[in-house]
């Protein structure tokens, strides 16, 4: 018998790359409904998710009633685990996640779960639309603004925290030495130019909950004097500088080169990243237009950056629980998730600075490997989870009397259409090659947990 392997099923192998990147992964029955769609179709339907409060929100809140008016992130946790879990629009979640990096607001300073998921939603519903109109959102974004202190920068006494870090980290950047497209000069006239935008003060929550944070503007605490910034003169406020810096080429490039970096690959393509920048200048800034640039690209197509890209712990956590499949229902298992990512470096929704998190390989350290592994390998193995399940039955419809290197292979091809390298297969094969009894169930879930014990398996 003759099995042909996943990865040469080049529709297959396409798709579950697609779905890696744009989302948590994919189950082997996904990807055959994506590919019976078209890869186009299948871009498209991810590019377009219809913003909405889920239908099954009141199922959620009342499992979790702590987590409606949540006071802290631990309260929030559950909220936005079990949308990651359970989400038909896995790019609205995927966007959200970068966004939250990238704009990054931390809950533990904040100490207000609920305003953090008021900021998750905004990457939802603004995330994949114009970064101009998402830079001035999260700029009245009553989180961010206590989160960097705009509270407390006056008309006479501005703090520049804001002013830089939207240059610094939120749109121009720096480069390697430390410099960007802007000067000093132009951070004191962005600060200034944001005076008077603040967080309202809110009541305590001891016995009624957190009352929801208001954005406030103060026209008496506001510098209307005439500022340069960039080069340009005038009377700026807040919306002048958001519009400027959104239409300069260094802020192209910026938001390129992150996106580049979260979907694509750990390591920078100068010359896509200079494609992606003009794609993002003719299209108004539209993040849309540039994912999709991305993923019809020959370039993100290419077998050369397929399982070049380490996981975050989310995209390990929330890839291997949408592989397993195992929730119904909100329970509390589900809603210690987060915690999982926690163990493995990654505090969801309370990002470690306004830098958020540093990705690639800085996210596996031998503690962090050691989670990584003893997670995944612990989810695979749930005999009963839905998802388990379906991969056990593809594997034994291949056939009996499989050889050990079909076995492997139609394991890797149940499990989403995997790739490993060929020494790790060879070893697995190896394994396979000694097993007592060579059509068992418990065989099967033995070949799991050791593909996702394999170093390959922490990449995307």
């Amino acid at each position: 018998m003759t099995i042909t392997s996943s990865w040469q099923n080049t529709e297959v192998a396409l798709m579950a790359h697609l779905l890696r990147r744009a989302g948590f992964g994919a189950t082997r029955d996904q990807l055959d409904e994506c590919v019976a769609k078209g890869y186009d179709a299948t871009v498209e339907e991810l590019l377009h998710p219809e913003y909405g409060v889920p239908e099954d929100q009141d199922f959620m809140d009342r499992y979790f009633i702590a987590s409606v008016e949540a006071r802290s992130a631990g309260h929030a946790d559950p909220q936005w685990s079990w949308r990651m879990v359970t989400t038909e629009k896995p790019l609205e979640e995927k966007i959200a996640l970068f966004w939250h990096s990238l704009l990054a607001v931390g809950g533990i300073k904040l100490d207000h779960g609920l305003e953090m998921l008021t900021e998750i939603d905004l990457f939802r519903r603004l995330g994949l639309g114009r970064f101009e109109t998402l830079l001035l959102a999260i700029s009245r974004n009553p989180g961010m603004m206590y989160w960097l202190d705009n509270q407390n920068s006056h008309r006479d006494a501005p703090n520049e925290n804001y002013g830089r870090e939207l240059l610094e980290l939120f749109s121009m950047g720096i480069d390697e030495n430390g410099e960007g497209a802007y000067e000093e000069e132009d951070v004191k006239a962005a600060a200034r130019a944001f005076t008077g935008w603040a967080s309202k003060t809110t009541p305590p929550p001891f016995f009624l909950g957190p009352f929801p944070m208001e954005f406030v503007f103060d026209p008496d605490d506001h510098d209307d004097s005439e500022k340069t910034f960039l080069g340009e003169t005038g009377n700026f406020n807040g919306e002048d500088i958001v519009e400027i810096v959104s239409r300069h080429r260094s802020t192209a490039r910026f938001i390129a080169l992150r996106l580049y970096l979260y979907f694509v690959s750990d390591e920078p393509d100068e010359e896509e990243i200079e494609r992606l920048a003009d794609v993002f200048q003719e299209n108004g800034g539209e993040i849309r237009a540039v994912l999709r640039a991305i993923f019809k690209s020959d370039h993100f197509k290419s077998p050369a950056v397929r399982f070049r890209k380490m996981k975050s712990p989310a995209e390990l956590v929330f890839g291997t629980v949408t592989l397993v499949d195992r929730f119904t229902i909100p329970e509390m298992d589900m809603a210690t998730l987060a915690n999982q990512t926690l163990f493995m470096g990654q505090h969801l929704l309370n990002p470690p600075s306004v830098e958020g998190w540093h990705e690639g390989e800085e996210w596996v350290d031998s503690g962090a490997l050691i989670e990584r592994i003893n997670f995944a390998s612990g989810e695979v193995t749930r005999g009963d989870a839905r998802g388990v399940q379906r991969m056990i039955k593809r594997v034994a419809g291949t056939g009996p009397g499989l050889q050990p290197e079909e076995f492997v292979e139609a394991c890797l091809d149940a499990m989403g259409s995997i790739d490993l390298s060929d020494r790790t297969k060879s070893i697995l094969v190896m394994h396979a090659d000694k097993a007592d009894a060579p059509d068992s169930e418990d065989r099967t879930l033995e070949m799991f947990q050791l593909i996702v014990s394999t170093p390959d398996f922490q990449y995307c």
